[in-house]
């Protein structure tokens, strides 16, 4: 019923292929069908800073949607192959002359993706806070492992995207993994992690 509403739009990409670039300006925020993309920011010497994901069932963009005019400060990309369906975001902001309960729900909801989004944000500067690559470590880990509700679990990021999240070297970023792990303080292979008590 909210398709036609919402001017829906569904496309589809493949793995690498741009959703939109830096500066592009959208009326329509993203929600991912099936697939996954990732989005970036790129400087002009060509560093790259991973900002999030959003999977199947999420959505992106919805800021700069939802800001007349508000060009991208970041690329969206499609990490695997990605079916998107593009809705107009002024059309959920504003009421439809039939005022159906589907038209308020979907704007409630938008609000709360809004909040949860800026949550994670704030995650994101406390988890960049600390000045050593331990300390930052050790802030997402144990970040992740409260959201997990467990000391063994999975992150969303393979190294690279670890490295850029936290806003360190790659390199130095598996050092220091590998320097925990001879410490005692993980288990790690890959994006799987295991927190050992210490008895602290």
């Amino acid at each position: 019923m909210m398709l036609g509403c919402l001017d829906a739009r569904e496309r589809s990409y493949q793995a690498g292929e741009y959703v939109f670039h830096m500066g592009d300006v959208t009326r329509s925020l993203g929600l991912v069908l099936e697939g996954r993309v990732r989005i970036e920011s790129v400087d002009v010497w060509g560093n790259v800073s991973v900002v999030g994901f959003s999977d199947a069932g999420q959505v992106f963009a919805e800021t700069y949607a939802i800001i007349p005019d508000e060009p991208l400060m970041v690329d969206v990309v499609a990490e695997e192959p990605t079916t998107v369906l593009f809705l107009d975001t002024a059309k959920i902001m504003t009421t439809c002359p039939r005022a159906c309960a589907h038209h308020s729900q979907i704007g409630r909801n938008l609000n709360l993706i809004a909040a949860r989004k800026n949550l994670e944000l704030e995650r994101r500067i406390f988890h960049s806070t600390p000045k050593s690559i331990r300390g930052k470590v050790l802030l997402y880990l144990s970040s992740a492992a409260a959201q997990a509700g467990s000391n063994e679990f999975d992150i969303p990021f393979n190294r690279q995207q670890l490295a850029d999240y936290l806003g360190v070297d790659r390199s130095a970023l598996s050092a220091e993994l590998s320097r925990m792990q001879r410490d005692g303080l993980i288990v790690t292979k890959r994006s799987h992690f295991i927190l050992n008590d210490t008895g602290r």
